[in-house]
C-alpha cells in the first residue's frame, strides 16, 4: 500500500478542506472524530458500502481534515483538530455546532464498544 499524502498545516487549503466538508457523511465523519481519539476504520459504522466510507475518508485525509496511520494491515484515523484551528481558527467548532443542532451527520456512529 502506498503512503498517504497529508498537507502540512500551512499547506491546508480553505477551498479543499471546504469542499471535504460539504458532505453530510464526512460532516458525521469529523463530529466522530471530534473526541480526539484515534479510531480504527473498522470502528466506525455509516450507512454506505466499506469502499464508499473508505472513499470519503480519503477525501478527508487527501484535504488534511485528517489523519491516517497505518499499522500492519489496520489504518487508523484522528480528526486534526489543532492544525485545522492554527490555520482556520473557529472552523471546526463552528461546523459542529452547526451539524449537532441540524442533525447533519447522525447517521455515522462508532461500533458498538468503539465508545
Amino acid at each position: 500500500m502506498r503512503r498517504a499524502h497529508h498537507p502540512a498545516t500551512e499547506e491546508l487549503s480553505l477551498p479543499e478542506v471546504m469542499a471535504a466538508l460539504s458532505d453530510p457523511l464526512r460532516i458525521g465523519l469529523v463530529r466522530v472524530l471530534a473526541d480526539g481519539a484515534e479510531r480504527g476504520w473498522g470502528e466506525l459504522r455509516a450507512p454506505v458500502a466499506k469502499s464508499t466510507l473508505s472513499h470519503h475518508l480519503r477525501v478527508l485525509r487527501d484535504a488534511g481534515v485528517t489523519r491516517t496511520r497505518q499499522e500492519g494491515t489496520r489504518c487508523f484515523v484522528t480528526l486534526r483538530r489543532q492544525d485545522l484551528q492554527t490555520r482556520f481558527p473557529g472552523l471546526v467548532e463552528a461546523l459542529l455546532a452547526a451539524a449537532g443542532a441540524e442533525g447533519v451527520g447522525s447517521g455515522v456512529h462508532l461500533a458498538p464498544g468503539g465508545n
